[in-house]
């Protein structure tokens, strides 16, 4: 599973799941945030870990054509992960590790339902104030639209 999260309202913006962890899972994850979140050319950052798969030239060519930046941490950093690693043990105690799949479709199905309708729109984030990643989204939205 490849992940892309909203740093400002924790959201979960795409996500991908595949058997393999080959650029293109990672590239269907940014893709998928970039037609859910506002994505500001030449302002939004991408960031990641210096997995082969964010290194790679189709993975920066795919960046470049949405207009996103691109971070990477220094190598042996682990904290600048710390979030995404977070996000994965959030997922596996709250829901795969409580949950026997009798087929890869459904536990994408069951990951998918997890995330769009308990992760972003249900669950309380003390780091938001006990608010959801959407009503965060939500309320930047409503404050900064253009009049």
């Amino acid at each position: 599973m490849a992940t892309v999260l909203d740093c400002f309202s924790k959201k979960v913006a795409g996500y991908a799941m595949a058997d393999h962890m080959r650029t293109e899972l990672v590239i269907d994850a940014l893709r998928m945030a970039a037609g859910s979140v506002n994505i500001v050319a030449e302002v939004t950052v991408f960031h990641s870990d210096r997995g082969t798969q964010y290194l790679s030239a189709e993975f920066a060519t795919v960046a470049e054509e949405l207009k996103i930046l691109r971070s990477v941490g220094r190598t042996g950093i682990c904290y600048d992960n710390a979030w995404a690693e977070s996000f994965n043990g959030t997922l596996k105690n709250e829901r795969v590790h409580r949950t026997q799949y009798p087929t890869r479709e459904s536990a994408r199905k069951d990951i998918t339902r997890y995330i769009e309708l308990r992760y972003n729109q249900i669950r309380l984030h003390s780091a938001l104030g006990y608010r959801t990643p959407n009503e965060v989204e939500s309320e930047w939205l409503t404050r900064n639209r253009a009049a």
